[in-house]
């Protein structure tokens, strides 16, 4: 992935945090894990996105 694209999945992520995992890493598990943290609560979606986007 290029560096460009992962500086653009995180500020999407700011927003949108289940955004920026699919836009990151396609319609997965992660984004599914993330939709559900974000909908609980959005902090955990945030760090949960960031997370994959800047490991993976």
């Amino acid at each position: 992935m290029a560096k460009d694209n992962k500086f653009l999945a995180i500020v999407v992520s700011i927003f949108i945090p289940p955004l920026g995992v699919v836009i990151h890493k396609g319609a997965d598990k992660d984004a599914l894990i993330n939709l559900i943290l974000t909908l609980l609560f959005y902090l955990p979606g945030l760090i949960h996105a960031i997370w994959v986007i800047t490991n993976k």
